[in-house]
């Protein structure tokens, strides 16, 4: 159908549609049965998510998770999105979110949450793994480019959680304050970026800001999303706690899920009793139904998608190359890469070595068809008689492997245990899976040291002096201070999905040099983090955050945000920055000076004058990932918005350009950059 069909048809639809009816299209409907049928398996078929009238013809939104592949049957299962979000490659999460939505529309959805965008204020942060990183631009862009990729084969996407949702723990009950600059400023301009590029639907948080639930927040869902923003897509609710009053319906939630326990029967009664205008309920169902139809009704770029295509040859390859993309190069003392003419002996050890370790075991869980370990990834590399194991239960057997190799692989980190999605014990999302029981999974971490028998595993190691590298397996900094000088290397895998170990030897022997950028930053102690309460009340969330905050403060990082090492070398010149009308124009001359074909992310950041208000020394406003060969220069060019260098003025509530000289940076990490100033 043509716009103007589709607006037809709905108007048709609300004329004569029950009130019952259209309150009906306004919540989701069979959750909690159909979970109970399939023996609390998460995922186990389609949730209905809103819209749908039988008696009229009306289709309904089906939704799956999740932000590491389609939650559905055996889908691919790609590196979580941190360890994406770590490969600063766009143009890539764009091709992930296609192969996302084809495999959901081959599984019968046409509602993805796979946009997680939540900011990293603190790595203990338990879902940390879901989201990009620290940086709201970095956050925004990479989230868009996912949009883009579901969208485009007609599944409409939903960007989550609305808003500043970066606690686990608590995250029913927690009240956080923030003040007028830091919300805008800070935790909500990724959110309109993703929305600007057409991301059609929001789903709301559960925590509160500044008293209000997200979902009956009437300042975020209508003053800020629909009034100061023009979105005009559907806001859905988070899972079973997503609104506690009707007049949610009135403060700009669209759809409850999965279940009608707020609206439903309640918010009929409540418009019966005049509470509640009968318009709120015509409007929020055209929004559904404007999303469901145009994106219902578009022609679609495949003439079918038939089951053959989930987890498929070419899914499984972009998995293997988002993993090979993703990973990040903290240290490298001349260990790396391998030499397999010189490896006869390789000592893979530590229990996550030989475990399938792809996330948590929340609603972003995905069950692949199979998962390639470190263990097993190195062992079809070499073959399986040049490599020898152990763990750290037994440091003796440790050590004697060590010595006995030419080199020395340590793999560590968490598993769903320690981090994820916090998952009681009483409840079961498939949990069991991983622990062999009902043991609570998950949530916030209280500490971002590795687990003591990690560290000796890591000191037994070194004490071979054999090369040594250590495989960092988490989803957001993990502290080295303790062990980092014992490593040669030490490689951030992340949770690195389906293909991870056969990523890992491409890594470790130099068939592909590493290129990923951290997209947090790593500190030299956790005091230097902002304050962090897994069982707040109430938060404060302050404007200072990441390497913001480490600019301004006198601590230095362990490893900066974008740091990433590879196996050539990069140098910079020729930084040029000129105003334009649409912002700064900036230049930059980018060589390969060393022997390996590699990739670089090239950084530009921006520093305002801060005299009206102050800001951050540098801002990252662009960046770009490019392949050079070895003595091969490339020229970047980026604009940088004007309206990205605006500032909040809490007097006037409006965005201000401050007049001034700007510091624009460019560099491959935010500690080592070259500079040059403009006015603006």
């Amino acid at each position: 159908m043509t716009p103007a069909e589709i607006a037809a048809t709905i108007d048709t639809i609300l004329a004569e549609a029950t009130l019952v009816e259209k309150v009906g299209m306004m919540s989701g409907r069979g959750f909690f049965k159909a979970f109970r049928e399939d023996g609390g398996r998460f995922g186990a078929r389609p949730y209905r998510a809103g819209g749908g009238i039988e008696r009229l013809g009306v289709p309904a939104f089906w939704f799956t998770d999740g932000p590491r592949g389609v939650a559905r049957g055996n889908s691919t299962c790609f590196p979580c999105t941190m360890a994406r979000g770590a490969s600063f490659d766009p143009e890539l999460e764009t091709r992930i979110g296609e192969v996302m939505a084809i495999e959901a529309r081959a599984q019968g959805c046409n509602l993805s949450g796979a946009i997680c965008i939540n900011l990293l204020r603190h790595p203990g942060w338990g879902r940390a793994q879901e989201t990009y990183g620290e940086d709201s631009y970095h956050l925004g862009s990479m989230g868009a480019a996912l949009g883009r990729g579901i969208q485009a084969h007609n599944v409409c996407a939903t960007v989550k959680h609305f808003a500043l949702n970066s606690m686990e723990n608590a995250r029913f009950t927690v009240n956080v304050r923030v003040d007028e600059r830091t919300l805008h400023e800070v935790y909500l301009p990724h959110f309109k970026m993703v929305l600007d590029a057409g991301v059609a639907s929001v789903m709301s948080a559960y925590n509160k800001v500044n008293g209000e639930y997200c979902g009956q927040d009437r300042v975020l869902l209508t003053d800020i999303l629909r009034g100061e923003w023009g979105f005009g897509g559907f806001v859905h609710s988070d899972w079973v706690k997503g609104v506690y009053q009707p007049y949610g319906a009135a403060a700009g939630l669209d759809v409850e899920n999965p279940e009608p326990l707020v609206f439903g029967e309640k918010l009929v009664a409540a418009v019966e009793a005049g509470a509640i205008e009968p318009e709120v309920i015509d409007r929020a169902c055209r929004r559904i139904l404007s999303v469901l139809y145009r994106f219902g009704c578009a022609e679609d770029p495949l003439p079918d998608y038939p089951a053959s295509l989930v987890a498929c040859d070419a899914h499984r390859a972009l998995a293997r190359e988002a993993a090979e993309k993703s990973a990040v190069l903290l240290k490298n003392e001349a260990v790396l890469p391998f030499d397999r003419s010189r490896i006869k002996r390789l000592a893979v050890l530590g229990r996550l070595a030989g475990i399938k370790n792809t996330g948590d075991n929340g609603s972003s869980r995905v069950r692949p068809p199979y998962v390639i370990t470190p263990l097993a990834g190195l062992a079809d590399d070499l073959g399986e008689d040049a490599i020898v194991t152990a763990d750290e239960s037994d440091l003796a057997a440790a050590r004697a492997a060590a010595a006995s190799a030419d080199a020395v692989v340590v793999v560590v980190g968490n598993t769903a245990r320690e981090e994820g999605e916090y998952i009681p014990g009483d409840i079961d999302l498939g949990q069991a899976g991983l622990s062999g029981g009902k043991a609570a999974l998950g949530g916030d971490r209280r500490s971002l040291e590795l687990q003591l028998d990690q560290v000796a595993l890591i000191k037994a190691a070194a004490a071979s002096g054999k090369p040594l590298v250590v495989v960092l397996v988490a989803g957001s900094a993990v502290l080295v201070e303790e062990w980092h000088d014992a490593a040669g290397a030490i490689l951030q895998t992340f949770y690195a999905g389906m293909e991870g170990g056969t990523a890992l030897a491409r890594l470790l022997f130099g068939d592909v040099s590493p290129g990923g950028k951290l997209p947090f930053t790593v500190a030299r102690s956790a005091a230097d983090y902002p304050p962090f309460d897994p069982d707040a009340t109430v938060a404060e969330y302050g404007y200072w955050h990441g390497y913001a905050l480490f600019d301004r403060s006198a601590a230095r990082p362990r490893y900066a945000f974008g740091h990433g090492l590879s196996y050539a070398g990069f140098s910079y010149r020729a930084l040029a920055a000129r105003a334009s009308a649409d912002g700064i124009a900036v230049t930059v001359a980018v060589k390969n000076s060393g022997a390996f074909q590699a990739d670089e992310v090239v950084q530009v950041y921006v520093g305002a004058p801060g005299l009206l208000a102050e800001r951050p020394a540098k801002a990252l406003k662009a960046f770009q990932r490019l392949t050079l060969a070895p003595g091969e220069t490339r020229i970047v060019r980026q604009t940088i918005a004007v309206e990205s260098l605006m500032w909040r003025d809490p007097a006037t509530h409006q965005w201000r350009l401050e007049p001034g000289c700007y510091r624009v940076f460019a560099g491959g990490s935010s500690d080592s950059l070259i500079e040059t100033t403009v006015v603006l």
